[in-house]
């Protein structure tokens, strides 16, 4: 009887421990979101494993943006959320971090309204997450790990991508723009460059193990290697990257139109891998307004500028940020918006209300504009984007496009969905094992924000 015990106690000691799962919420631009893959990266190789649902999770990490308001708001609103499951549940570990946190006045914010919250950490610091979090749980002790300090690239940092086929890939971090509604160089710090043989090398690995997409992020791309000493700019980055097997798509954003030079042009233009796509982020049509925001071109620049590429190009894809109700913008401004858009023909466009950002000189400026009257023109400038959307893709009626094959569409369940070289979302009927493959597909019904297809046997 004792031998039968021993044995079950060793049997015991070899069962193992249920693994520990996290589940991550992310706010904000693909920055955050490569952020994101970076901590999921580092959990995993501490032995986590994702969790697609947040109740079950035993460690939640809250990735914030500080861009907008709204996204501020959203993720105050789920972190208050989880009070409950910590009621439940007083094991598990909520974390905080990302841009939001780089601000003080939320740092305390959460130190006096959310007791549940265990980690704050900032974007700078995102690579000491382990030694943080393993901090915490030999402590038990709520930590709270932030520095203005910009930190250097850290090629060491695991990274556990969305999707296999396709990866984000940051290039370079922070902005040294200013634009007066921006808060991101004071969360991001100052652009800093990686090295492009870190970059080069690491898009290789990717493609070796099968990845057939990267984006290029950063706050503005075009920038890049301005702040290294070897002689290296955007342009010739993607000539090298563009020689990389396997490698089958290079997209890139963000670009800031003061920065995009008949360089850049031409090397999407000839370059067969870097996808005719672009988005360029002009904000507002209002030469006035765009002085008010520290832009560096006039209306008249911008639509030029967009001439250019579209010559240059045929066929190419521009989608933009449109900022609606900047402080002092009056209904000529909001005109010369309008005029922009219809005369540049963008495919699509993100389009925000103006909010104030504490720390920023937008957000002192006179003049603020009334919340009906920014309501009021967003909802006319949305109407003309989507009626300029559908002109755009009208044009790919009964085309035939390759498309790359992402996931089981969200639209319908029956369908796959996947993007096309310009970027656009087509829906069609095909077996799961395309995910991850690049298909040929009939458009037969283009539509404002998405294209219905057929799959074409090659």
């Amino acid at each position: 009887m004792k031998n039968s015990i021993d044995i079950n106690k060793q049997q015991l000691k070899n069962i193992k421990k249920p693994q520990k799962s996290y589940h991550i919420v992310t706010f904000g631009c693909q920055m955050n979101e490569n952020d994101s893959e970076k901590l999921a990266g580092m959990l995993e190789q501490m032995g986590y494993t994702k969790n697609d649902e947040m109740n079950s999770s035993d460690i939640i990490i809250i990735n914030t943006c500080s861009v907008r308001q709204t996204a501020d708001q959203r993720a105050f609103g789920n972190i208050g959320a989880i009070k409950t499951l910590k009621r439940k549940n007083p094991d598990l570990i909520l974390a905080v971090c990302g841009c939001m946190m780089q601000q003080e006045e939320n740092v305390n914010y959460l130190l006096d309204k959310h007791p549940e919250v265990d980690i704050i950490f900032g974007t700078h610091n995102l690579n000491k997450f382990p030694q943080i979090l393993t901090n915490f749980q030999t402590t038990h002790e709520r930590i709270v790990d932030i520095t203005d300090k910009e930190s250097d690239f850290d090629e060491t940092v695991p990274v556990s991508h969305k999707f296999p086929f396709k990866s984000y890939v940051t290039i370079m971090q922070g902005c040294n723009n200013f634009c007066t509604y921006c808060i991101v160089p004071y969360v991001r710090g100052r652009e800093r460059s990686r090295n492009p043989e870190d970059i080069i090398k690491e898009v290789t690995e990717l493609a070796q193990s099968g990845t057939k997409e990267v984006t290029l992020l950063g706050q503005n791309v075009n920038s890049y290697g301005n702040d290294l000493a070897e002689d290296i700019n955007f342009p010739n980055l993607l000539k090298e990257l563009n020689k990389i097997e396997d490698l089958e798509r290079i997209r890139f954003m963000s670009s800031n139109p003061k920065d995009f030079t008949d360089n850049l042009i031409a090397a999407i233009r000839d370059l067969d891998k870097v996808m005719p796509a672009i988005h360029l982020a002009l904000q507002s049509g209002s030469s006035r307004i765009l002085s008010k925001m520290n832009r560096h071109y006039t209306k008249e620049e911008a639509i030029e500028l967009v001439k250019k590429i579209k010559k240059e190009i045929p066929g190419i894809a521009i989608t933009t940020d449109i900022i609606v109700g900047f402080p002092g913008e009056t209904e000529e401004d909001f005109q010369d918006t309008l005029d922009l858009v219809e005369q540049a023909q963008f495919d699509n466009a993100f389009s925000f209300i103006y909010s104030k950002r504490p720390g920023t000189i937008a957000a002192d400026m006179e003049d603020q504009i009334d919340e009906e009257v920014k309501h009021e023109r967003i909802t006319r400038l949305l109407d003309k984007l989507k009626e300029l959307a559908q002109n755009q893709n009208d044009h790919y009626q009964d085309k035939i496009e390759k498309v790359l094959v992402e996931e089981v569409s969200q639209k319908d369940k029956s369908k796959l969905s996947g993007r096309t070289e310009t970027n656009k979302l087509v829906h069609f009927e095909g077996s799961q094992d395309l995910i991850g493959e690049i298909v040929s597909v009939k458009i037969n019904k283009p539509g404002p924000y998405s294209m219905i297809g057929t799959l074409v046997e090659e």
